[in-house]
């Protein structure tokens, strides 16, 4: 299970944020190639030219461009000084780069063939493994990135000490679902709703819906020790995002989001799974045994037959109601209405989303 092949629906702002935010990725992968703590031949600045240009863009810059969104909203205002601009920009593209970073080691690890369209970097003719160093490489970048444009502000180590706890949970989530899910012999009965929660949690949540807003916290000058609340808000936030995710991998419409789901021939530990898990009888049971996880569109059909007889659209449908309703009042229980306001533009943003 990739971390987030599914886009934060979290979105951009305006069209000019979007350029501003495309301009200072020109600049940070220049200052990236021109690095003087490395001696680049031509041959290895092609290859990170073209690494970066292949890994860190193509997708839809949903996490980063939230930094600018959440910053404007936490300083008040609809612009922000060229400056701002430029520093909200950068923590935002570090958020594109990790997240790089981790894809790339993924795709590796799930042995996937396309990403964004495009055969997975490791598939590439003449990268294979060496997309391992690349991905090292991606994540050295964020440091070096930091230091260069936030080494003296008040709030670097506290964004060096995020950084690096994020990509921590969200490492420690991976290794989570893929002892769950590739070890050994499958095994459909170490699938329940806390582990579910668990993998969710720690590897897609903390990543695409705290990390973007504890940037801009951080950004207005706020100390994230305050904000435990608005911490578990966004994991909840993500957590939610993730089981519309597997819902529409099952029951979206392939022409619409743009991709054909494949969790139950891929044996993914998907809250549809874990819920038919909780209902079914024990011939029901046995229906999934048989057939979850197998690449037989037969096998395929009678999972997707048992989930519509448990009616797990109706399930999703009552767990989206109460989810929302909770982070509404969880929202508004905040001191502040700035935080309210970044809160709400997120969860509005994804709430009974269909792609």
């Amino acid at each position: 299970m990739a971390p987030a092949g599914v886009a934060v629906a979290n979105g951009s702002g305006s069209a000019d944020t979007t350029a501003a935010f495309k301009e200072v990725y020109s600049k940070l992968k220049e200052e990236m190639l021109e690095d003087p703590a490395f001696e680049f031949t031509d041959e290895s600045l092609q290859w990170i030219d073209r690494m970066l240009d292949y890994n860190v863009l193509g997708g839809k810059c949903n996490r980063g461009l939230s930094v600018i969104d959440s910053y404007k909203i936490l300083k008040g205002v609809d612009v922000l000084s060229k400056e701002e601009t430029f520093l909200a920009c950068t923590l935002g593209w570090c958020i594109e780069w990790l997240q790089a970073y981790f894809l790339v080691l993924d795709d590796i690890m799930d042995n996937s063939q396309t990403r964004r369209g495009q055969p997975c970097w490791f598939r590439v003719p003449q990268v294979g493994l060496i997309a391992v160093n690349d991905g090292i490489i991606l994540r050295n970048h964020i440091s070096r990135i930091l230091q260069r444009h936030f080494k003296g502000k008040p709030y670097y180590v506290d964004l060096i000490d995020l950084f690096n706890e994020v990509e921590f949970k969200t490492a420690s989530g991976q290794m989570l679902d893929l002892i769950t899910t590739h070890e050994g012999e499958k095994d459909l009965t170490k699938y329940n709703l806390t582990v579910h929660r668990r993998i969710v949690q720690y590897k897609t949540a903390y990543y695409s819906f705290y990390l973007p807003v504890a940037c801009a916290l951080l950004l207005a000058g706020e100390n994230l020790d305050n904000f435990g609340d608005v911490k578990n808000i966004l994991v909840e936030m993500g957590t939610y995002f993730q089981v519309q995710d597997d819902y529409l991998d099952c029951f979206g419409d392939p022409e619409f989001i743009g991709k054909i789901g494949t969790d139950i021939e891929d044996y993914k530990c998907s809250w549809l799974v874990v819920q038919a898990l909780e209902r079914a009888d024990e011939d029901q049971k046995r229906i999934l045994f048989e057939n979850y996880g197998k690449s037989d569109p037969a096998c395929v059909a009678k999972v997707k037959d048992l989930y519509k007889e448990l009616k797990l659209e109706e399930v999703f449908h009552q767990y989206e109601k109460e989810s929302y309703n909770k982070l509404i009042v969880d929202i508004e229980a905040q001191p502040s209405k700035a935080v309210q306001t970044v809160l709400k533009s997120f969860l509005h943003k994804i709430y009974k989303r269909d792609k």
